[in-house]
């Protein structure tokens, strides 16, 4: 069965990185494109990053150009965002995403909190 599986989250100081993964296992990964998403309390589910299937294209949430990097190894079904320069503002649990046909799918998402 479909299987997204998110890793790398955590706590980090103002300033900091991290570099979030998300193993995908059940389907033809190369195939589709990926998602990140996040969502922080009280707020709605929101788009951050998108990749193509082949990783030649990339699109991002316009407020976090130039912080944020979605890329992909297809050889290991892996998709990540680095993520650096991290605000505040990123607490947020961070899901994993893809569509097929319709019906979309997630991961059970990681916690990133920043915070000093």
């Amino acid at each position: 069965q479909v299987q997204l599986v998110e890793s790398g989250g955590g706590l980090v100081q103002p300033g900091g990185s991290l570099r979030l993964s998300c193993v995908a296992s059940g389907f033809s990964f190369s195939s589709y494109y990926m998602n990140w998403y996040r969502q922080a309390p009280g707020k709605e589910r929101e788009l951050v990053a998108s990749i193509s299937d082949a990783g030649r294209r990339t699109n991002y949430a316009d407020s976090l150009k130039g912080r944020f990097t979605i890329s992909r190894d297809n050889a290991k079904s892996t998709v990540y965002l680095q993520m650096n320069s991290l605000k505040p503002e990123d607490t947020a649990v961070y899901y994993c995403n893809f569509l097929s046909g319709l019906r979309p799918y997630w991961g059970q998402g990681t916690q990133v909190t920043v915070s000093s």
